[in-house]
């Protein structure tokens, strides 16, 4: 997840790139620390493919208190990973020339279905595909989930979406805002399911998993498969998932480390496919996205810094984390059987961070750098101590803590950003130096705190 503080960037995927490579050791302690000292979930399995090969690190168990270990043919929810699935149908079937990127997306929908239109533009199956399309993040309303809140997506049946369609009303232009919108992306791929005269699950079985050998990743998990199950857990505690629903192409499928790196493998080149040429074009970034340093592709996510493509997956009590670094020829796969976030960890081992660790610092070298910082004419920065702790507030935002990796320089755990402390003097800090995304933000210090 990434937090904007200073605003969008100049920098483009096409330039120079910053990685941080990281090795399967840093990895395993990496993994194996988030399992059995954070807590952070029962259990985790890391997948990584590479010039060297393919390998899996598991850690921890099926369900809290168990006894059953994950390992490689585990299945988790994958959750928003789906899309990633549902945007390469796309470009497949665009290649066959079964759909054209362009197509207006009521070309594929019942006669009385009505998609939403705005100031004569239609909805198009590459605005779905790149979250431009206006509609929302959800087709149902929130009294819909609070009132469902134990299914809600198994209770909204195609033709309450249907409904919705018919009655939705875009607040802006078609194509001027990327808004990341589960419901474009579930009628993608239900409105390619219909062109295909079959369904979802069906149709990512036949175009992706059979070519690829992804035995075990399904919506449904057939009665064999069931003992492999990873169980969900939120708040720490066991609970059922939700039920697939009838709209499962923005995050309803089920999937192992090993069947994910077959995927990757593909993406990559390692596995040969007649799906390259699309997998190829999901990868292009085409638009802008709603977060500093990153473009949109057909489903992946564009860090603009390393160039590296991701998508992460959250659903009831399962996080999941998917990267590659096409330059770098190297995929990685991250499962978690807890409703805690694992991003931070995913951006590690996928080396678009470098691991940072906090060192002790003295914490009354912090009353130095406390005070008011200029980064430009609208917005300041504001470095307060409240004890053993430093921490930073952007204006308008909230307040975050930063760590000391040495006795001047800091980092934030919840995002990317690194801080310097520039002193002229003894006692005083002039300045201080934003590294993110890639470039370096010089703030005077304007006043004391």
């Amino acid at each position: 997840m990434t937090l904007s503080l200073c605003g969008a960037t100049t920098s483009r995927p096409d330039q120079a790139k910053e990685t941080f490579a990281i090795t399967d050791a840093e990895v395993r302690q990496l993994v194996a620390d988030a399992v059995e000292k954070e807590k952070r979930a029962p259990g985790m399995v890391v997948g990584i493919v590479d010039t060297n090969g393919t390998r899996v690190m598991a850690f921890g168990t099926l369900e809290k208190g168990g006894t059953n270990r994950v390992d490689a043919d585990t299945l988790f929810e994958i959750g928003s990973i789906t899309k990633v699935f549902t945007t390469l149908l796309l470009a497949d079937m665009a290649e066959r020339g079964e759909v054209a990127m362009n197509d207006p997306v009521g070309k594929y929908l019942p006669a009385d279905v009505k998609m939403p239109t705005r100031n004569g533009k239609e909805i198009t199956l590459y605005h779905l595909a790149t979250h431009t399309s206006g509609l929302p993040r959800l087709a149902f309303s929130t009294w819909h989930a609070i009132w469902h809140a134990t299914d809600p997506y198994a209770t909204f049946h195609v033709k309450d979406f249907y409904k919705f369609l018919n009655n939705y009303e875009l607040t802006r232009d078609i194509g001027s805002e990327f808004e990341y919108s589960n419901a474009g992306m579930a009628l993608l791929g239900h409105v390619l399911a219909l062109r295909a005269g079959t369904n979802y699950e069906r149709l990512v079985i036949q175009r992706i998993c059979d070519p690829l050998g992804m035995t075990n990743t399904r919506v449904v998990v057939p009665p064999e498969l069931k003992p492999r199950l990873a169980r969900n857990h939120m708040g720490g505690i066991a609970r059922d998932g939700w039920s697939p629903s009838e709209f499962p192409a923005d995050g309803e499928l089920r999937s192992s480390a090993n069947d994910m790196l077959k995927f990757l493998s593909a993406q990559l080149g390692f596995l040969p496919t007649s799906l390259s040429n699309a997998m190829r074009e999901t990868r292009i970034p085409r638009e802008n996205s709603d977060s500093p340093g990153e473009r949109a592709a057909l489903g992946w996510a564009v860090n603009t810094t390393s160039g590296i493509r991701w998508h992460d997956g959250g659903v009831l009590g399962m996080r999941s984390y998917t990267a590659v670094d096409t330059g770098a020829r190297r995929g990685i796969i991250l499962l978690s059987n807890s409703d805690k976030d694992v991003d931070d960890l995913g951006e590690f081992i996928a080396g678009m961070h470098k691991v940072r660790k906090v060192v002790p610092v003295d914490p009354a070298t912090y009353d130095a750098y406390t005070g008011v910082y200029r980064f430009d004419k609208k917005r300041v920065e504001v470095v307060s101590r409240k004890k053993e702790k430093l921490f930073v507030q952007v204006t308008d935002q909230s307040r975050f803590q930063i760590y000391p990796e040495s006795p001047t320089d800091f980092f934030c755990k919840d995002f990317d950003a690194q801080f310097r402390f520039i002193a002229q003097g003894t006692n005083t800090c002039d300045e201080m130096v934003l590294h993110q995304y890639g470039k370096d933000y010089h703030m005077k210090r304007i006043a004391l705190r």
